[in-house]
């Protein structure tokens, strides 16, 4: 039957924060709650809200609907900039530009 709502969110969000090199501590600084809070809801022992999920896509800067689309969808949303690890042509474009500064 595919994961529930819940279960969707919670792999949206591990993805969100493993493709931007984001903690718990940082999301929940970002929506104004305790580390706690956050690790709740991704062990699944409290449910992230409508609201919750509303303010998480605005911490990263996606649409809600890419949110509960899924990883693949919300991670896919990112801008270049909020990427730990950018697409590969911008990461050659990102170590080519480094390796001419540093040749200067």
């Amino acid at each position: 039957m595919g994961m529930s709502l819940d279960e969707r969110v919670r792999s949206t969000v591990a993805a969100l924060l493993h493709a931007t090199g984001e903690s718990q501590t940082d999301l929940a600084a970002a929506l104004g709650v305790s580390q706690a809070q956050v690790s709740r809801r991704q062990s699944g022992t409290a449910v992230w809200s409508l609201a919750d999920c509303d303010a998480v896509a605005a911490h990263y800067g996606i649409d809600v609907l890419e949110l509960l689309a899924g990883p693949t969808r919300a991670t896919e949303s990112l801008s270049e900039e909020r990427r730990r690890v950018p697409r590969r042509h911008a990461h050659t474009a990102r170590a080519a530009a480094v390796q001419d500064g540093e040749a200067r």
